[in-house]
């Protein structure tokens, strides 16, 4: 005898490989990333971008930029923005440079104490913002001029220049300038630093209460806090997060170059946030990944190092940027109304 099929649950009802793949926040990002490097690969492939030394380039390139973009992701995925993390590159660049040129201080010292007035910058940022509810974008932005203004004024008056150098021999041979600025294999640590934080980004994002209490906060942050979810000691960590980054990436800079300069890390948080939103993050926060950003940084650093190899002139890379994100709004805008359609 025949028995009825039951309908399936639409409560348990199969997601199709499509529809999970449309909902993926970094799949602008991997598909942008394949058809820039496909492109370079024809056009200046023979030019030296396949090459070992073209690929470490501008993985390179990509890392210095991914350094930043991963914890200004995650910020963004809670919903605020942080336009101080380039003028906190130049200022921890200084705090690093000025007490070894001048003042003889060791190198962990002087590293100690960048790393220690950057969570204290972030701190001060994200306190500012969740006690006074102003928009993190107008608290940020009186930040970055004034991080980049002391760090100018403090470095002329103390060395009557914006540049410290000379920091090679003092640097040199030791363990924390391998660590910050050396190559394992003939690979930039700076890679290495790169693909560490984007690991720990992405387990933080998928694997930990914290990473839910991010897109809790992003999300809505008084249902968030409804339920229990720390929002304001969350966007404080995320500030202090993006804060050390960026003395992270003046630590390599600095290490690398043997230099300061007070103007270093200029335009950063916009191409940081760029990467963020080409990797699918949301500007409206509670949506995103942090292997988006990753890619978004891939991009950058492609195409900077692409249109050298190309022998093009460089002015065009910002016409490219500019385009890159504007198109990465769209997609993104679309990918999010798919995603809001399917749940």
């Amino acid at each position: 005898m025949a028995t009825a099929t039951r309908p399936l649950d639409e409560r348990v009802r199969k997601t199709g490989f499509l529809r999970k793949l449309l909902n993926r926040p970094e799949l602008g990002a991997v598909a942008g990333a394949a058809l820039v490097f496909a492109f370079f690969a024809v056009v200046a492939g023979d030019r030296g971008f396949l090459t070992s030394t073209g690929t470490i380039s501008y993985l390179e390139v990509a890392a210095q930029l991914g350094i930043l973009a991963v914890p200004v992701a995650l910020l963004m995925i809670s919903g605020e923005f942080d336009l101080s993390v380039g003028s906190m590159v130049g200022a921890a660049g200084v705090l690093i440079a000025i007490p070894i040129a001048e003042f003889g201080w060791p190198l962990w010292a002087a590293l100690l104490l960048a790393f220690a007035v950057a969570l204290v910058v972030g701190f001060l940022n994200g306190y500012v913002v969740v006690k006074t509810g102003l928009p993190s974008f107008i608290v940020t932005l009186a930040s970055l001029f004034i991080l980049r203004g002391a760090t100018i004024g403090f470095t002329r008056l103390i060395t009557g220049r914006t540049q410290v150098g000379g920091l090679k021999s003092e640097t040199e041979g030791s363990f924390l300038t391998a660590l910050f600025a050396g190559e394992i294999g003939g690979v930039p640590v700076s890679i290495l630093w790169w693909v560490g934080l984007v690991a720990l980004g992405t387990w933080i994002l998928l694997r930990t209460s914290f990473g839910n209490w991010i897109f809790g906060t992003g999300g809505n942050a008084v249902a968030a806090r409804n339920v229990g979810v720390p929002v304001n000691r969350v966007k404080i960590l995320l500030f202090m997060a993006t804060a050390a980054s960026a003395t992270l990436l003046a630590a390599i800079t600095v290490l690398d170059a043997g230099s300061a300069d007070v103007l270093r890390g200029e335009l950063r948080e916009f191409q940081a946030i760029i990467a963020a939103v080409i990797g699918g993050v949301l500007l409206t926060g509670g949506y995103g990944s942090v292997i988006g950003p990753m890619f978004g940084a891939l991009i950058f650093g492609m195409v900077s190092q692409g249109i050298f190899f190309t022998g093009v002139n460089t002015d065009w890379f910002q016409v490219f940027l500019g385009a890159m994100l504007l198109i990465a709004v769209l997609v993104n805008n679309f990918i999010r109304q798919r995603a809001a359609r399917s749940r």
